[in-house]
């Protein structure tokens, strides 16, 4: 079977190159609405010492080689957060960055070996302000464009109305039928047995070997998701703290954490958190996350012990990454992310 033509042929250029043209207009908008905003953009090494330590993110692994020959082991960076964090507690206030980042394991029509994060954050602001942010970004990207709406598989959404915002637990019971919080203790703990009864009762799939994380995970993806972001955007907000490793509680309910989701025609745009400066309990997350990805995959990635120093001097803060790619697509018409990148990633021969 033949392949199809490469990207850099004149005929597939030419259909490309208006997404293309698009993504720099957005990206030059996108760094004036900092700059007026008094962010300083800020560029970060792709190679550190830790990918990042999420159980279900899997890294690009290399080795640096000092004058004797002695190996170290290094990855491409999943994120830019953990440098973006040291930074802030450097003393810097707002900081925005746009970075090529690495996930293995990722290639599809919404996903891409290597794709562009823009990511933000400010210190002594609280994640309402990130809120605020999606809200103007998406009308922006959609003014640079000239579009009245954000597009993706005939769905649309009007970037100009105000995002919808609702909880895990309402979206749990409006999408699901399942009281989400009866299965979290105060204490964050969660109790597989009572989520797993409640989804058998709403015709959900259950099997013997689910954990709590994986049932979450199947009625997030199965019944939140696909009903988020039409017509207008949505946050979800509030994730249970097991599922928000990199947030603070929230202070009325410790059973959920300052994390949301922006979603729009069904895509996950951006992920936010009202930052955990705590380094004991980042520590502790981290060590349960990695200790999940080795019950699933059999390996784990090292803490950035760096970071964990940097935590106990980091001042509140909110942060956002967001899909740059997936914000071109919406508001180009795009159906594939591979049609937005200047020069895609190869793809394995099979």
């Amino acid at each position: 079977m033949p392949h199809a033509s490469p990207w850099w042929t004149p005929d597939v250029h030419a259909d490309r190159r208006p997404f293309l043209i698009g993504r720099n207009r957005i990206q030059s908008a996108l760094r004036r609405y900092f700059d007026e905003r008094d962010f300083v953009e800020v560029d970060t090494a792709s190679l550190q010492v830790s990918p990042g330590n999420e159980a279900h993110l899997h890294a690009f692994t290399t080795q640096a080689f000092g004058h004797d020959g002695a190996a170290q082991p290094l990855y491409l960076h999943t994120s830019p957060e953990f440098a973006c964090k040291k930074l802030l507690a450097a003393g810097e206030k707002r900081i925005a960055c746009f970075a090529h980042v690495y996930r293995n394991r990722e290639r599809g029509p919404l996903h891409h070996p290597e794709f562009t994060m823009l990511e933000w954050y400010r210190a002594g602001e609280s994640y309402e302000a990130l809120m605020r942010d999606c809200a103007e970004i998406l009308a922006l990207a959609a003014e640079t464009t000239g579009t009245q709406s954000l597009s993706y598989q005939g769905r649309t959404t009007d970037p100009f109305l105000e995002p919808e915002r609702l909880s895990l637990a309402e979206a749990f019971e409006r999408f699901a039928g399942i009281d989400l919080l009866a299965s979290i203790a105060g204490n964050g703990a969660t109790d597989r047995d009572r989520l797993a009864a409640a989804m058998r009762v709403s015709g959900l799939r259950v099997a013997d070997d689910d954990t709590w994380a994986d049932l979450f995970s199947r009625v997030l993806v199965e019944k939140v998701e696909p009903n988020l972001g039409f017509g207008r955007p949505a946050i979800l907000d509030e994730y249970p703290v097991a599922e928000a490793a990199l947030a603070r509680p929230t202070a009325p309910d410790r059973r959920v954490a300052e994390r949301f989701e922006l979603y729009v025609c069904g895509v996950e745009l951006a992920n936010a958190f009202g930052e955990l400066t705590d380094a004991a309990e980042q520590r502790r997350r981290f060590e349960l996350e990695m200790a999940e990805k080795a019950r699933v995959y059999g390996e784990t990635y090292p803490l950035d012990e760096d970071f964990l120093s940097a935590l106990a001097i980091m001042p509140e803060a909110s942060g956002i990454a967001l899909g740059f790619d997936r914000l071109v697509m919406l508001a180009t018409g795009a159906s594939r992310i591979d049609q937005v990148l200047w020069a895609p990633v190869a793809e394995a021969s099979a």
